[in-house]
């Protein structure tokens, strides 16, 4: 595990780096990105604080403008995480609504009455403000989605069995009420501490990184 580990940081830190604000026409349509946040180090590397993709066709781009820019964290579980601190942190009751999750009309014709908008918008700042300041990350493009979608599973999992792979003491994720973010070091709790990649699979993804 700790020579997968280091391989996989070692091509990561080969990609280029991009970081608030980005062009979006420098990104591939389609792939798998990897987020680096400010502070959090694994042995000589920045740390991967979180491995994500996309479903839609040729929607990388936009879902990593759903993550630093667009403040709706219903259209992102990773700016709803970063949230969801922010308030554990501050032992602020509006975490409760801060979880509902208002994408639906019906939705929202039920609960809006109960959502200070107000306290909801300065949270969506909160965390613009600290994704936009924190947040890296490097991107490798895979076209098919099942490929994607099968390797964004077995590289979340990786990364959250790395060996020495801690975050810091002044990590804010330490502060999540979701106990898998705590304890992997990682903004997710899907496919967390699953199955790691195979040989095979690190040969395939050398290919991809090259």
């Amino acid at each position: 595990m700790k020579t997968k580990c280091d391989k996989l940081y070692e091509w990561l830190n080969k990609l280029k780096r991009y970081s608030f604000p980005f062009d979006k026409s420098q990104i591939p349509n389609n792939g798998i990105y990897f987020l680096f946040e400010k502070g959090e180090i694994y042995k000589q590397y920045d740390r991967v604080v979180r491995v994500g993709s996309h479903t839609g066709f040729n929607k990388l781009p936009s879902r990593l403008i759903e993550h630093f820019i667009k403040e709706n964290k219903d259209r992102s579980i990773f700016r709803k995480n970063i949230g969801r601190a922010i308030l554990n942190k501050e032992n602020d009751k509006f975490l409760e609504l801060w979880d509902i999750d208002l994408t639906s009309k019906n939705a929202r014709d039920k609960l809006n009455h109960r959502i200070n908008i107000e306290q909801k918008n300065n949270v969506e700042k909160q965390v613009t403000n600290i994704i936009q300041k924190n947040f890296s990350f490097v991107v490798f493009e895979i076209e098919n989605k099942d490929e994607r979608l099968y390797y964004e599973k077995k590289l979340i999992s990786t990364f959250s069995l790395c060996p020495d792979s801690f975050p810091s003491k002044n990590w804010l994720g330490n502060y999540s009420p979701k106990r898998k973010i705590k304890e992997s070091g990682l903004w997710q709790v899907n496919e967390i501490w699953k199955t790691v990649l195979n040989d095979y699979e690190m040969d395939e993804l050398k290919n991809i990184f090259k």
